[in-house]
């Protein structure tokens, strides 16, 4: 078993105590599943889009910024261990986010993210005297990260 919580020493006061690594979908429980992943990388070579990587003391992590997450099943397939939880709603824990770095707010015409958006959960709405500003519905969020990658300015990114 390994103490995330030496690892986090070093790490701002507001991060202290919270495991910050996007697991993957159908993981509630982190501290259960810390304690059960064997770290054997069986998610990480089959994972079709690549999104999943070695994170903090090898175990399995989320990096939106490779790709999406197509909710194929491969890796809770794949595992030997008993973490995942397919009949658990919602698949993730975390939403999308949209930071002030967006084009959108910099009057910037630019609409990437609710192109890839599937569950239109990024929408933009017109305003008088600016481009159109995105507006997110949280409630369709599926947390697929397809918005991530995308954006020319890396001013999504999913929190929980």
């Amino acid at each position: 078993m390994v103490d995330l919580s030496k690892r986090r020493l070093f790490r701002r006061s507001s991060e202290k105590g919270i495991d910050t690594q996007q697991r993957m979908p159908w993981i509630h429980n982190q501290a259960q599943f810390t304690d059960d992943c064997t770290r054997c990388g069986k998610c990480l070579d089959i994972c079709e889009t690549n999104i999943i990587i070695k994170g903090d003391g090898g175990f399995p992590a989320i990096d939106f910024t490779k790709g999406e997450c197509t909710f194929c099943k491969k890796c809770s397939d794949v595992c030997p261990e008993a973490l995942f939880d397919l009949d658990v709603a919602p698949v993730w824990l975390h939403k999308v986010t949209i930071n002030s770095d967006c084009l959108a707010t910099k009057s910037v015409e630019c609409r990437s993210c609710s192109e890839l958006c599937e569950p239109m959960a990024i929408k933009f709405q017109l305003t008088i005297g600016n481009v159109a500003q995105p507006r997110l519905d949280l409630d369709k969020c599926t947390g697929c990260g397809a918005c991530v990658a995308i954006c020319p300015v890396s001013a999504i990114s999913m929190k929980l």
